[in-house]
């Protein structure tokens, strides 16, 4: 049995999701899930990233320290290297005697984490990333004329997928693996669990665009770059317009609108993939409950930060 004084930690960590979520007054946006923990959760209504990045961010928010104090404003450098030899959050349950797991993208990967998610200072076992994965961004949406593309709109058939899933489904069963393989520990658990979507690519299971009709899609207020708007303020998304689709619109760089039609797709597909997202996150707060756990774990579901689809971020 689990010392009852100590509550475990469930942390659910999206990818670029904006307040588009009906807890927070989005009326388009169906996320009944997160809905339903926001209900009985305190909401954090005023709450600001420290920088719309994501390893930035999430070095942060992770070690309770700002950009400025982690040097870290873009990908190319690990605090405990360039910074300081800081104490993260898993890091300090796992000092604490909590057995600490990471599963998909908690820390950013890469040299931002040591190649390691900070492994195994922070956490208890290796950390896990789905291995389908790896097709993110590879030729797997099927285009009109039926062949396989790199875009950046990409509902799919998942059974005609790579190994037959998508990450974010893989780590949801990761995690409620994890889940049974601690119930019965007598010590308490922190798991983070960190979702890939609704991160570009828009690439997620294709019943989801039937919850948004493109014909009720509007288009975003202020869709036009403000005059005399300096250019260090301007980003071009330049990883966005790698993406097959969005090239064959011949975009003029770096300010070319992108064409009416492809900004409802855009904001259809980034609702969708909020929707996926709330299903994976729906699916792992049910298993929560069905394993008795629900009553002694803290939950807390937080973004890197927000996704400007022509609203404020």
């Amino acid at each position: 049995m689990k010392d009852t004084l100590l509550l475990s930690v469930l942390l659910i960590v999206a990818d670029d999701l904006r307040p588009s979520l009906g807890c927070f007054g989005d009326t388009v946006v169906k996320s009944p899930n997160i809905d339903q923990l926001a209900s009985k959760s305190n909401v954090f209504h005023n709450a600001f990233v420290q920088q719309a990045v994501c390893a930035p961010s999430r070095t942060s928010f992770l070690t309770g320290r700002r950009p400025d104090t982690t040097r870290l404003y873009d990908f190319g450098s690990y605090w405990r290297e360039h910074a300081g030899n800081y104490t993260t959050l898993p890091q300090h349950f796992k000092s604490s005697g909590y057995i600490t797991m990471s599963v998909g993208k908690v820390f950013h990967p890469g040299i931002a984490s040591n190649h390691s998610d900070d492994y195994p200072y922070s956490w208890s076992t290796p950390p896990y990333h789905p291995s389908s994965y790896e097709y993110e961004k590879k030729k797997v949406c099927k285009g009109k004329d039926g062949k396989l593309h790199a875009n950046l709109l990409c509902p799919v058939d998942v059974s005609e997928m790579p190994e037959g899933t998508l990450p974010d489904m893989q780590s949801t069963e990761e995690a409620v693996r994890l889940l049974k393989a601690v119930k019965d520990e007598s010590h308490p658990f922190f798991l983070a669990v960190g979702y890939h979507k609704p991160h570009i690519p828009f690439r997620y299971p294709q019943e989801f665009l039937k919850l948004y009709p493109l014909e009720n899609m509007t288009l975003a207020p202020d869709p036009e770059i403000p005059k005399g708007m300096p250019t260090v303020a301007y980003n071009p998304w330049t990883d966005i317009r790698k993406r097959e689709d969005v090239q064959a619109l011949n975009v003029s760089f770096p300010y070319g609108p992108i064409p009416r039609d492809f900004q409802l797709q855009i904001r259809q597909s980034y609702f969708a993939a909020v929707s996926y997202l709330d299903t994976q996150a729906g699916q792992l707060l049910s298993a929560l409950d069905d394993l008795g756990l629900a009553n002694e774990t803290i939950v807390v579901f937080t973004s890197d930060h927000g996704q400007c689809t022509g609203l404020d971020i």
